[in-house]
């Protein structure tokens, strides 16, 4: 039984997926003696990022993945790049053109995902769709503990700004989770790494690591120095729009173009073909990674027309070149950062799925002079594995593996506030270790000013509108004076939980104020919020409902084909007795085709009348048992 069974580490790292998904969260507890990956219902120890809508039911993991070929307009992955982002975004534009479900955007500007479910047009918010996700790793792990599961810690990219990391929390709050920590994913896989080198309480020197960490829609890399207990990040960089699931676009470009070339018709307008033929892509990456040749395969792709062609891995590699180079120059950029020379880094740590694409591991050595790369840890658990550990550190819990970790984060994207002019006045640095605290001076810029309004923005571009805005802070009762003749001095402190605090204060006036800064703009409200939580137990109610109906179903139906045989077997039943049970069953089977969506309560009572009727026809000693649908 597990330690600590009211803790889980939901790491929504979002590895390489098998087939549809670039996105595959794990869940992880920790035990006495080790930290245990929990797997699904279908027995996978990942689980895929996708969620789908039928005529009948909502489908998620395994069964919506595996039913997205049929149904891709209701089908919804990728959700990891939409959330916390704007309609509006470049980026956004972008994947719509590959995406076969529908997305719009509402009076805020923000995305939403409009689905068919039960023969009505649904729209969900990013954070409602996250939240979907998360409450399936939740119940994934309470079947598991066999406990109610309260409080999370779950992961995100280190590059993250703070509008998607909010809203990361808000989709673990309406998924019913107490979400105790924000971890960024290269953080997590150190500390995994940590764990598996025994470099964790050790008096061994420090390391100095790099973790690699390429997974199905994202980059990181980070730059870690790794003594005893403590975990400091000395540099990170990265893409929140660089991963598999552009490898897996540039391979379905190709195709989509030869498969013009070759019968003169455009595929790209018909989604279920698109699908298709991207589920064969994804497959065709994966197998590229063991064997130098592949062929697809797929029976009348389009129109009929049956669609065969070859890839090479020298091919794969040269579509996707450029983001494999970007890859190496996002690298470059966090060493430079940290001003770490390349020969002072001990490890290198893949981590991430699509880290097992040979192009890139040969990008890395060579950039390394030859240097072998750590592939001890698990690519596609080790976030999850790292999460764990720092959940039962929260927990307050130690034994034989949890010990005091100490984690120095930095802060992914420079700090600061609106200057005249929209200039961007930088206070914190983007790399910046915290908890840490920074302070500046500004002068009023009019004659007689009596306040001081100050807009808090997060980026590193030189216009402060070009950056996101986070929040603002006023101080009011300034003396009278002219101007650039009071001076306020701003205080910006970033707490151990990535939290920004500012305080604005006039020494000369002795007034001060202060605030969070949690950055508003663009978040769900409380009402919104409170309005999904309820809504999403009204989704769970219909799919347990569902979930028995379609229980019921099949126990009736198995019990039908099971009199079928039986009656078949039986020697000693006369002809006219033999020939109305086989009625009785032919009846049977005809209302079961008929009545696919019939109560639990009817199956119940026809399987009653059956199991009366059998009983007074078939023999006692015939072996026969019976049983009641739940």
């Amino acid at each position: 039984m597990p330690l600590f069974p009211s803790v889980i580490a939901s790491a929504m790292s979002f590895s390489t997926s098998p087939a549809l998904c670039p996105t595959l969260p794990a869940v992880a507890s920790v035990s006495q003696y080790r930290v245990e990956i929990i797997p699904n219902d279908q027995g996978n120890r990942t689980t895929p990022s996708c969620v789908a809508f039928t005529d009948t039911m909502r489908f998620i993991g395994d069964a919506a993945r595996n039913q997205a070929a049929l149904n891709p307009v209701n089908t919804v992955f990728d959700v990891k790049r939409l959330i916390g982002r704007k309609f509006t975004d470049s980026s956004v534009q972008k994947d719509m053109k590959f995406w076969p479900f529908k997305v719009t955007n509402d009076s805020a500007n923000k995305p939403v995902i409009a689905v068919n479910y039960k023969g009505v047009e649904k729209r969900f918010s990013p954070e409602e769709l996250s939240s979907m996700i998360l409450i399936k790793m939740k119940e994934i792990s309470e079947y598991y503990l066999g406990k109610k599961i309260k409080d999370a810690v779950v992961t995100v990219p280190a590059h993250f700004n703070d509008s998607q990391r909010q809203a990361t929390k808000d989709a673990g709050k309406i998924a019913g989770l107490n979400v105790l920590r924000i971890l960024v994913e290269p953080t997590a896989a150190a500390v995994a790494y940590g764990l598996d080198q025994k470099l964790i309480g050790s008096s061994a020197s420090e390391k100095v690591v790099l973790i690699f960490d390429l997974g199905g829609g994202t980059f990181d890399v980070s730059l870690l120095r790794i003594e005893k207990d403590k975990f400091e990040v000395l540099a990170t960089a990265g893409d929140t729009h660089l991963g598999g699931e552009d490898f897996d676009n540039r391979l379905l470009n190709h195709f989509v173009e030869e498969f013009k070339r070759k019968h003169g018709k455009d595929i790209s307008t018909n989604a279920k073909s698109l699908r298709r033929l991207k589920n064969e892509c994804e497959k065709a990456k994966r197998i590229l990674s063991n064997i130098p040749m592949t062929t697809i395969d797929i029976d009348s792709l389009y129109e009929g027309i049956d669609y065969s062609g070859n890839i090479t891995r020298a091919r794969f590699e040269d579509l996707n070149v450029d983001l494999f180079t970007n890859c190496i120059s996002i690298m470059e950029k966090c060493l430079k950062d940290a001003e770490m020379d390349k020969s002072r880094v001990h490890d290198v740590v893949l981590v991430g799925g699509s880290t097992r694409i040979p192009r890139v591991q040969q990008l890395l050595q060579e950039y390394f002079d030859g240097k072998e790369l750590c592939k001890s840890i698990n690519p596609d658990e080790a976030v999850a594995y790292g999460a764990a550990i720092q959940a039962a550190v929260l927990s307050g819990a130690r034994n034989n593996i949890i010990r005091d970790i100490v984690l120095l984060d930095v802060t992914p994207l420079s700090l600061g506030v609106q200057k005249l002019g929209k200039a961007m006045s930088t206070i914190i640095l983007r790399n910046t270790t915290f908890p840490t605290s920074k302070k500046r001076e500004y002068y009023t810029a009019r004659d007689y000013q009596d306040s001081m309004c100050f807009r808090v923005y997060e980026g590193e571009r030189t216009r402060s509108t070009d950056n996101n805005l986070l929040g603002k802070i006023t101080l009011h009762g300034l003396p009278s004076a002219l101007r650039r003749e009071v001076k306020v001095m701003v205080t910006f402190g970033i707490d151990a939980n990535g939290v920004l605090h500012v305080t604005a204060e006039c020494e000369k006036a002795g007034v001060k104020t202060a605030a969070t800064i949690t950055n508003d703009k663009g978040r769900l409200t409380k009402n919104e919020i409170e309005r999904m939580i309820q809504e999403a137990e009204i989704y769970r109610a219909e799919d347990e409902e569902f979930r028995k109906k379609i229980k019921a179903m099949n126990k009736y139906e198995d019990y039908v084909y099971n009199m079928r045989s039986v009656v078949r077997a039986v020697c000693n039943l006369n002809a006219s007795t033999k020939k109305n049970a086989e009625n009785v069953i032919k009846e049977a089977i005809q209302w079961v085709d008929a009545n696919r969506r019939a109560e639990v309560e009817e199956y119940n009572s026809r399987m009653r009348k059956l199991k009366a009727f059998f009983s007074s026809v078939i023999p006692s000693n015939a072996g026969i048992r019976i049983e009641e649908v739940d």
